[in-house]
Order: structure tokens, then sequence, then C-alpha cells
């Protein structure tokens, strides 16, 4: 009986996983076919059965890239002269088409401007509490592309914060 219990807990866990999969899938995507090959058929049924929607520009034309930051920052959080917890971030930028080589050559002094300004901040108490709040968090980003923007030539356009975790000791 010791040993079915626990082959059963997983049996159950794997079914629950399964059927929440399932119901959360999304629905199917319908795609229109026409094999006479005239395009004003599809365009006046589409446009009699649903209404218009607004097209991007190109669909699918990235015109940004995203480049992550090879390591993650470890930022001690001191208070009465000790370490009382660390904050581990992993960071991501935003840059201009075709900016990503720069990104990896100016890596080393971007990691240093960062490490900086995530001291300060963590110095000014913004890893104190809740450390989460969109206010401090979105006033760290502002600061951490404030100052990518000065080292980058090209344009930055926004610091992604994609993990953040705080141990206290």
């Amino acid at each position: 009986m010791g040993k079915i219990l626990p082959i059963l807990l997983a049996l159950i866990g794997l079914g629950g996983g399964v059927g929440a999969g399932l119901m959360l899938r999304p629905p199917p995507e319908v795609v229109e076919i026409n094999p006479c090959g005239d395009p004003n058929a599809i365009a006046e049924a589409s446009h009699t059965t649903k209404p218009a929607t607004v097209e991007p520009e190109e669909e699918g034309a990235p015109t940004s890239d995203f480049v992550k930051m090879n390591n993650q920052f470890v930022i001690p959080v001191v208070g009465d002269g000790q370490v009382r917890s660390l904050v581990v971030v992993s960071l991501s930028l935003e840059i201009a088409l075709g900016g990503s080589e720069e990104f990896y050559q100016r890596e080393p002094k971007l990691r240093d401007a960062f490490l900086q300004e995530l001291f300060n901040h963590a110095n000014l108490g913004g890893f104190d509490g809740v450390f989460t709040d969109s206010v401090r968090l979105s006033s760290l980003r502002m600061a951490l592309e404030e100052v990518a923007s000065k080292i980058m030539t090209v344009e930055v356009m926004d610091v992604l914060v994609t993990d953040i975790v705080r141990q206290d000791i």
C-alpha cells in the first residue's frame, strides 16, 4: 500500500495536468483557402462575414532586437553593517535592429554600469520591503535604460527585468 500511494498520486497529478492543458489550449486558427485564385473573392467574403481589422504595415517584420545579458547580477542588500539579503536579477535589452553586435562588444562596460546602478538602487532601499512594486521596478528600469543609452550608440528602447529574486539571510 505504501508503494502504490505515490504512484497513484503521480498519475492523478499527471491526469490533472493533461486535462488542464487540453482545457486551456487556444482555439484552432481559421484558414481561408481560395482554389480559384481570385483574391477579391476572399476579400469580399471576409468583408461580409466579419468587421475589418487594422493590419500592421508588414506582418512579422521585427523592428528591434532583444539581447540578453550573459550572466545574472547578484546585489547584496546591506543593513546595520551586515548583508541582510541577496538580490539576483536577470536583464535583457531591447535595442534597434542590427545592434546586437555592438551590444556584445560593449557588454563588459554595460555590466559595470548596470551593477553600479543596481548597487545605488539597493543602497536607496529599492530592494527593501515590496521590491517588486511596479513604481520601484519602473524607476529601476528607467535608470538602467538611461545608463545603457549613454554607453550604446544604437538606440536602446527598453531594459527588461526578466527575472528577479531576493534571498533573505
